[in-house]
């Protein structure tokens, strides 16, 4: 019968502990490697490669370019209150480019403004629907 003098075990633990210390050196060595790197001196040349660009100014004067219509003023909505012609009380909206317009428009219909002012854009809560539906029972 053989005398052993090192168990299992501790071979087994001998073992791990090699490889253990094999992976820290090598970590180390690469750690070493990249933190004592230096940055590789780059000769800086500044290139400037002029774009090459040409503006056809003659388009300005084409008579497609000379036909154009310049593009209309946003409206706003506006919603009023006014009495008419008979003193009857008339509620409604109207778009114009301005509120002086608007004002213009309704007294060139024949209404007396009492009250005259911007719509806000958007809802207050944006998840309410638009109408309710109506159940019949």
């Amino acid at each position: 019968m053989a005398v052993v003098f090192i168990s299992p075990k501790q071979r087994q633990k001998m073992f791990f502990l090699g490889i253990t210390i094999l992976f820290l050196l090598f970590l180390f060595v690469i750690s070493l490697g990249v933190f004592m790197a230096k940055p590789s001196e780059n000769s800086l040349t500044i290139v400037f490669n002029r774009p090459k660009v040409n503006i056809d100014m003659s388009v300005f004067s084409t008579n497609q370019f000379k036909i154009l219509e310049p593009i209309d003023e946003m409206q706003t909505q506006y919603s009023y209150k006014a009495n008419d012609r008979n003193n009857k009380l008339r509620t409604g909206f109207i778009t114009a480019v301005s509120m002086e317009v608007a004002k213009a428009d309704l007294e060139s219909r024949g209404l007396v403004i009492t009250e005259l002012k911007e719509v806000e854009i958007g809802r207050t809560n944006p998840f309410t629907p638009y109408y309710t539906p109506v159940i019949t029972k």
